[in-house]
């Protein structure tokens, strides 16, 4: 790349910058400033493209993250992770009855005694509607799926016989800038989905 070129690109890359709308920027920083118990790590991954004209998103994932970084992989390898992305389009107010529209993944590895309960999918539901309410995390228009699913390995792929999953979709507009509330009631889901026990309490070893 030419001096010119390089010139031209890191103006342009500027002036993006300075026109990320205010309301965008103070809802990604209340994001990075959610309290999670240490067990979780958050840091930023690259967000879809293409779904609003402004989007950030942060991985939370149980267990430490790279030394000396904040990044988590966007598809990370652990037995439990989650991604929340945030999208903002001011054209969608109405649609979405707000600007700021949250997008919420989990996938968690069960045991098979846990997997096997039939009204799993519901408690994780429910986890989240408290979660939220727990933090005080406004919102509208909550909506989403939950999974599980059982896999069987034949033949010469590593890894136990059979694997349970859990995952969760889930969307909902906050109701207002603050988005930290809604970052920590997804840690806290993570959280209940992964098995970690409550806040305080110290697990024993078998």
């Amino acid at each position: 790349m030419s001096l010119h070129e390089h010139a031209a690109a890191k103006a342009t890359s500027a002036q993006e910058e300075a026109t990320t709308p205010t309301v965008f920027n103070a809802a990604v920083d209340s994001m990075h400033a959610a309290q999670l118990r240490p067990e979780i790590t958050l840091g930023t991954i690259r967000p879809p493209q293409r779904l609003a004209p402004y989007s950030h998103a942060v991985g939370l994932e149980i267990g430490d993250a790279a030394e000396g970084t904040d990044v988590v992989p966007t598809d990370a390898e652990g037995d439990a992770f989650g991604r929340l992305i945030l999208l903002h389009d001011p054209g969608a107010e109405e649609a979405w009855e707000g600007a700021m529209r949250l997008v919420a993944y989990i996938q968690a590895d069960m045991d098979d005694a846990v997997a096997g309960d039939p009204l799993l999918p519901d408690v994780a539901w429910q986890w989240l509607n408290e979660a939220m309410e727990a933090n005080g995390a406004t919102h509208t228009n909550l909506g989403g799926t939950v999974t599980s699913t059982a896999s069987v390995r034949y033949g010469e792929i590593g890894g136990p016989p059979r694997a349970y999953q859990l995952e969760m979709r889930a969307s909902w507009t906050a109701a207002d800038l603050n988005l930290t509330p809604h970052v920590e009631a997804f840690a806290q889901v993570l959280a209940n989905v992964a098995g970690l026990p409550p806040e305080g309490v110290t697990e024993l070893g078998r």
